[in-house]
């Protein structure tokens, strides 16, 4: 039986409005770059806000923030969480 692989993706405040959704689970045939999990939650998400503001959110591939890397070199493994946080106001 082939198992499901699946990386949680979590959205915080406004990205959280885009997305529709507080989280989801994203089947991946194995790990992917941080630019093909961005392509394939935008596919997911047509028509609206999200690439927009996606782009301004920091992001956490478990506890470990990448959003200063290339996406393209960040390796998001099955069982791994992605979260999507947008720059909050106040302090």
């Amino acid at each position: 039986m082939i198992e499901t692989q699946i990386i949680t993706v979590r959205y915080w405040a406004s990205a959280r409005a885009a997305a529709g959704v507080d989280s989801e689970a994203v089947v991946v045939p194995g790990p992917v770059s941080l630019t093909d999990l961005l392509a394939r939650v935008v596919a997911a998400h047509p028509g609206g806000r999200l690439p927009q503001v996606l782009e301004a959110c920091s992001v956490l591939v478990g506890d470990r923030p990448v959003k200063s890397l290339d996406p393209a070199t960040v390796t998001v493994s099955p069982g791994d969480v992605v979260e999507f946080l947008p720059p909050f106001a106040g302090g």
